[in-house]
């Protein structure tokens, strides 16, 4: 019997939204890289399972089965079929490829495994879901909306499709043998935009990681789940180096460009900080989610255009999970374009301020390639409970100063830092040193370590609750709450000189169960916030992560203490006060997006000036005629024998 080798596989998937162009008008499609493995019909793995079931149309689309080659590799019927963009074949093959409901459970099954592989490969283990079960279901064509999401209860992806009457191309409909020529609306499928893929991906993978961030419980974790997903959707796109050349050549600065023989060259002029932020990113952000109405191409675009300043976190307007992820963004990706020009700068020139576009776009890639990996590890140094943007800097600048502490080539940290400061982001005040990092665990505090076994707390919560309660004096964890370990995650982390870091992330949970009159005595609150009295019944928190390093040492003690007045009052103050943006009802991320969508026009806010919200967009109702509409696009396949 043949096995698969331990490897990767290769797939061809869409590199960028079906709506994207190349230099010959082709669309842009990419081979990408995950990890082998003997798939079983669906496309189903041991991590996920696309079950191409249509609620809406009542349609299951036959499961695609992958045959294998001599030496056990899964052959990708579709990469073989591809020709190459100058080919006159290639329009057919395309528009084949799009209206083939078997690509699209491909595209997103590739996707999503190589989204979880680049998380494990930076976190250096393996990664669990946020559910109980080791199978994420996708469902490619879930229902009839301009949306898609993360549902932990249905422990799975949904992605929507839907009529796009805007749509005057060629209408491609899924399961017809090839798409209809006349000009009619076509059908739009979000299961095909790569950054939607990747978000989506990443809700799940942080549900995993951190399941209290879950809780709407502060402005600012309420936004990092969607901020988070989009650093991530935009980074993993723009590593790969053909979406960042095209992003240069198709945009304003594409005047900058020459061939000279077989290469292409990029003049100096269009690779200064502003250019390349009008160009690439912003050329970047308006191509995606260019088929769902813009929606989600107006949000990427806000994000990057939103100018540095020390007082936006404060605006009202930034004060919804929905917009205020956004300022994550513009830190992110503006670090992104000052270390590309840095690097760009080292780059030799043609003698007449010409760069090679190729290197170019290389060291851009390199760039988004290491920033992805920065942003993954940092959520191993985050506080499981209520966190804050500052804590993400400081676990940010924390985990790089410890596995790439030679930093001074290309001075990401530094630059981190200053970048997130002009947007009044600043690491945590009297728990980081100078360079913005965590303050390790003092050598000097009375922890207890002959009574625990180091070997059993690299895989055992219970030892590691031993380790807690027997040090919960130095580790100020009441002993009137409830705590519980909630994960133990060896980890072995590779860092870009070969250097090996291997650590112990453990986290745990207090709770405790008490009266508004007992908020002094029990966290420090001088003042109950309003809308608590002495007798409202309250449940209040405490949380901390461990990390330990190769010798079982306490490395780092991140805690949000029981006892923390301070954090408590701001807590409880955002938890009774004003409400955050609760789903009315279905699931709260699809509600995240249809917000996302309602100020889909509006502008960033720069100094004092509010945007209007332009309406709201809901979901589209489960109407006859969004049934109709749901047969009508599922007819040819169930006709063809679609149906299973």
């Amino acid at each position: 019997m043949l096995m698969i080798p331990v490897g990767k596989q290769s797939f061809l998937v869409l590199a960028q939204d079906p709506g994207v162009r190349g230099d010959h008008g082709e669309r842009v499609f990419d081979s990408v890289e995950v990890p082998a493995e003997r798939l079983s019909l669906g496309p189903t793995g041991y991590r996920v399972k696309v079950v191409d079931y249509d609620g809406e149309a009542g349609v299951l689309y036959k499961a695609h089965s992958y045959s294998e080659d001599a030496a056990g590799h899964l052959v990708d019927p579709f990469q073989a079929s591809l020709p190459p963009p100058e080919s006159p074949q290639r329009a057919e093959v395309e528009e084949a490829l799009l209206a083939n409901p078997a690509f699209h459970s491909q595209n997103v099954y590739a996707l999503v495994m190589r989204t979880l592989a680049r998380f494990e490969h930076a976190l250096g283990r393996r990664v669990r879901w946020g559910f109980e079960g080791h199978q994420l279901h996708i469902a490619p064509h879930a229902f009839i909306d301009a949306n898609a999401f993360y549902s932990r209860d249905d422990r799975g992806l949904m992605f929507g499709y839907f009529k796009s009457e805007s749509k005057t191309a060629k209408a491609a409909k899924v399961g017809s043998r090839a798409a209809k020529t006349e000009k009619q609306p076509g059908y739009v499928f979000t299961c095909l935009s790569h950054d939607i893929v990747v978000h989506e991906t990443t809700h799940a993978v942080l549900d995993g990681l951190r399941e209290g961030f879950m809780s709407l419980s502060g402005p600012d974790q309420a936004a990092f789940h969607e901020g988070f997903s989009d650093v991530v959707a935009l980074l993993s796109v723009f590593s790969l180096r053909k979406v960042v050349e095209l992003a240069l050549t198709k945009s304003k600065g594409a005047r900058a460009v020459v061939t000279r023989g077989q290469r292409k060259l990029i003049h100096r002029k269009a690779l200064t900080a502003t250019e390349l932020s009008r160009s690439a990113l912003l050329g970047l952000a308006e191509e995606f989610g260019q088929a769902i109405g813009g929606m989600r191409a107006n949000a990427l675009r806000r994000s990057v255009e939103i100018e540095p300043s020390r007082e936006l976190l404060k605006h009202e307007y930034y004060q919804q999970a929905h917009t205020r992820g956004e300022i994550l963004v513009a830190a992110v990706m503006r670090t992104l374009v000052a270390i590309w020009v840095g690097r760009i700068k080292e780059l030799g020139t043609f003698g007449d301020d010409y760069y090679n576009l190729n290197e170019v776009a290389a060291e851009g890639a390199k760039v988004a390639d290491h920033l992805l990996t920065m942003v993954i590890r940092a959520l191993d140094y985050c506080p499981p409970l209520d966190l804050e943007f500052s804590d993400f800097l400081a676990a940010l600048l924390t985990i790089d100063a410890e596995i790439a502490p030679d930093d001074k080539r290309y001075r990401y940290r530094e630059t981190v830092l200053e970048v997130f400061r002009s947007y009044g982001i600043d690491p945590p005040a009297q728990k980081t040193d100078a360079q913005g990092c965590w303050l390790p665990f003092s050598p000097e505090a009375p922890i207890q370590y002959r009574r625990t076994n180091f070997e059993s707390m690299l895989r055992d919560p219970e030892e590691v609750f031993r380790f807690v309660w027997e040090n919960r004096k130095a580790l100020k964890v009441s002993d009137r709450a409830y705590t519980r370990v909630t994960s133990v995650r060896p980890s072995i982390r590779i860092g870009p000189e070969g250097f090996l870091l291997r650590e112990t992330i453990c986290e745990y949970v207090s709770r405790a169960n008490i009266y508004g009159a007992e908020l002094q005595t029990v966290c420090g609150v001088k003042e109950r916030p309003q809308g608590i009295d002495s007798n409202t019944s309250l449940t209040v928190y405490g949380a901390a992560t461990l990390v330990f390093d190769q010798y079982g040492q306490l490395k780092f003690h991140i805690a949000r203490p029981l006892d923390d007045g301070a954090w408590q009052h701001r807590r409880l103050s955002q938890l009774y006060g004003s409400p955050l943006d609760e789903p009315e009802s279905g699931n709260a991320f699809a509600h995240l997006h249809r917000l996302r969508a309602a100020c889909g026009s509006c502008p960033p806010v720069l100094g004092t000036h509010k945007p209007k919200a332009q309406g709201r967009a809901g979901p589209t109702k489960k109407t006859p005629a969004a049934r109709t509409a749901a047969a009508d696009a599922t007819a040819a396949t169930a006709a063809n024998g679609g149906r299973s």
